[in-house]
């Protein structure tokens, strides 16, 4: 049987503030942004929602980027990059993973795909400028 949650404007806003932004938030982003509408709001709370959200499908995490876990409130299968010297997370959506590459995968382990997640990491071009102006 299925378990129905009482609503909860916290929530929500948690929901809405992870949903509305493309900066790929952790938690303790997600804590400080809504501290002031909600004084009572602890980090615990923000943590148990995400981790709800996760498993109900209605965000993805995007791993541990610079000791923080990241969240993204897009779930359609779509690419990231992630800066490995400031850990900005950027997405691609315009770059969807060739069928063929779907097609060889399914066969390979012979089963289906159903999502995929893509990411790419290296330097970003203001890390790369931030580089190149220090070495000027």
């Amino acid at each position: 049987m299925e378990q129905t949650r009482k609503h909860s404007k916290k929530r929500d806003a948690i929901l809405r503030c992870i949903q509305s932004t493309t900066v790929h938030p952790s938690a303790e982003w997600v804590y400080s942004q809504l501290k002031p509408q909600f004084p009572d709001l602890s980090l615990a709370t923000v943590y148990r929602n995400l981790t709800l959200f996760k498993q109900e499908g209605i965000i993805q995490s995007l791993g541990v980027v610079n000791g923080l876990e990241r969240f993204d409130g897009t779930t359609d299968p779509h690419v990231h990059f992630i800066c490995s010297q400031c850990g900005a997370i950027i997405d691609l959506p315009h770059i969807s993973v060739l069928e063929d590459l779907q097609s060889t995968v399914s066969k390979k382990i012979n089963g289906t795909i159903a999502g995929y997640s893509l990411c790419f990491e290296g330097t970003c071009e203001q890390c790369l400028q931030t580089q190149e102006d220090i070495t000027a």
